[in-house]
């Protein structure tokens, strides 16, 4: 009986709620050399970004940018350039604001292979660095083929370490395949240190992306569902609605699995999968990702034509416009067999999502640009309805990341005055209407992210080897086994065989 009051006296468990402090970043002074500081990113976006961070007061007091690169010009013209870009992409900019920032803009001309542009470059740091605590932010804004040049010149002019607390920032892809990415990564720690570099990419940055993780672990409701009982498939599609525009040699070497299904299709993939993490810090969502994409069921070369569809867009019509193909584009061989779309069937190896498949797809001149995440629940096990409700839609979890960013859940209610028919409606949640927020520019994100040193929504190096992995056998089975291109028109959503690949499994493409 004692034993049973005691029991009955104790004080109650108490549920813990964020016992786990986060970590605290700090943004100090710095100064940033963008490699390509002339160049289409730096001009559209990582200028843009930067001085959106200035307009709202996130920037340190002292803070100055440098572009390095050809053409050849002056810190005056480099500013003009600047001031023209940002004519391009700001519809009012403030002159003042703009002035102020401007001024903090430099320019070292030279070649990537010339040493001279590395003597001017080591002159800049050491001057800007008195200034800025020697903070030193190395921004990679060129084609992959210069990235290893870029980096052993640091090196050889005691640019990474030493004097200088640096940071480098690499756009993918990250290598070519698992060998090409394993040679990369000893090129960069043999300058940097793995806590130094931040592989980026820029899916990562988006609101709902990140929403991902806060939507499945803060309600109940849905982790508990979130396994192979209850979800029938996963369907992921990035699709554009714009062809290559002026990219045709860098896209020509690349092609869609390299440019989008190794990093941002997978980095979906492994978001949706992960296991909840130990805490939100960098390293523990970091391990879980991880996890996922090491679990992915390895694809030989009978796996690649059965679950594997590649396609390249020809001639067609998008909102009444004729529109070229693929070969017609500049820059690209009349032949080429360069894909433009694909579309697949995944596995995960593990006991949440063992025999859910992950469908996913992208292309190049689809309908129309969109981002979206669809997730098929199963069908309940007993058909309650009459004949007529034999064909009842699934309820899906819907998570749209571009052009909106809104989250969608599908489910069924009788429709009015019906004796038995089913509706399917809709509950929506949209960012920009619930908060009255205008998408936040990824760029701004990541480089404050990178400013402050938070790793968490950059890419660690056994994760780039990881997807590698997963893509690998596909482009070794495609270089070998020629397509008959092209396979779809402009406009469409894809050769039939993207259809046909789920239709085998007794499924459709879904989206809300």
């Amino acid at each position: 009986m004692d034993d049973v009051q005691q029991a009955t006296d104790a004080p109650p468990i108490q549920t813990q709620y964020c016992e786990i402090p986060l970590k605290q970043y700090t943004m100090e002074p710095f100064a940033m050399m963008i490699f390509g500081g002339a160049g289409d990113l730096s001009q559209n976006m990582l200028m843009p970004a930067l001085y959106h961070l200035y307009l709202d007061g996130e920037l340190p007091k002292d803070f100055f940018v440098a572009g390095a690169g050809l053409p050849a010009m002056s810190d005056e013209e480099y500013r003009n350039l600047m001031s023209e870009a940002m004519k391009r992409n700001e519809e009012k900019l403030d002159q003042k604001k703009w002035t102020e920032f401007k001024e903090r803009l430099y320019y070292i001309s030279g070649d990537f292979s010339n040493n001279e542009t590395y003597e001017q470059l080591r002159v800049l740091a050491t001057e800007l660095g008195k200034k800025c605590g020697n903070n030193i932010i190395y921004y990679l804004a060129v084609a992959p083929s210069f990235t290893e040049q870029v980096v052993k010149k640091l090196k050889e002019f005691n640019l990474c370490r030493g004097a200088f607390r640096t940071k480098l920032i690499l756009e993918k892809p990250f290598g070519r395949d698992h060998a090409s990415a394993v040679e990369l990564n000893t090129v960069l720690l043999e300058a940097f240190d793995e806590r130094q570099i931040y592989r980026i990419d820029h899916y990562l940055g988006k609101e709902t992306v990140q929403n991902i993780t806060f939507f499945r672990f803060s309600n109940t409701i849905f982790e508990e569902l979130w396994n192979q009982h209850h979800i029938d498939n996963v369907q992921i599609t990035v699709a554009e609605s714009e062809g290559i525009r002026h990219r045709g040699e860098f896209y020509e070497g690349t092609g869609v699995v390299r440019d989008i299904v190794q990093n941002h299709l997978l980095q979906l993939v492994s978001l949706i999968a992960m296991e909840p993490p130990a805490s939100f810090e960098a390293e523990s969502l970091r391990d879980e990702k991880v996890k996922v994409l090491r679990s992915m069921v390895p694809l030989d070369p009978e796996d690649v034509d059965r679950n594997c569809v590649r396609g390249q867009f020809g001639p067609g019509l998008l909102d009444g416009k004729k529109l070229k193909g693929y070969r017609q584009s500049e820059g690209i061989r009349e032949d080429s067999v360069t894909p433009t779309f694909f579309a697949g069937k995944f596995l995960i190896a593990n006991w949440r999502w063992a025999g859910v498949p992950f469908y996913v797809r992208t292309g190049k001149r689809m309908p129309r640009r969109t981002t979206e995440i669809v997730i098929q629940f199963k069908q309940p096990p007993l058909k309650l309805f009459d004949a007529n409700c034999n064909q009842l839609e699934p309820n899906l979890l819907v998570l749209k990341i571009q052009p909106d960013e809104d989250i969608f859940l599908r489910f069924g209610v009788k429709y009015p005055f019906s004796p038995n028919q089913i509706h399917p409606v809709k509950l929506e949640f949209s960012s920009q209407r619930t908060f009255h927020a205008e998408p936040h520019p990824v760029y701004e994100k990541l480089l404050v992210d990178c400013m402050e040193g938070d790793p968490t929504l950059f890419v660690r190096q056994d994760a780039v080897l990881a997807m590698w992995d997963a893509v690998d056998p596909i482009n070794k089975r495609w270089e070998v086994k020629r397509p008959a291109f092209p396979n779809y028109e402009s406009g469409t959503w894809g050769p039939p065989e993207a259809d046909h690949l789920l239709e085998r499994d007794g499924r459709r493409w879904l989206s809300v």
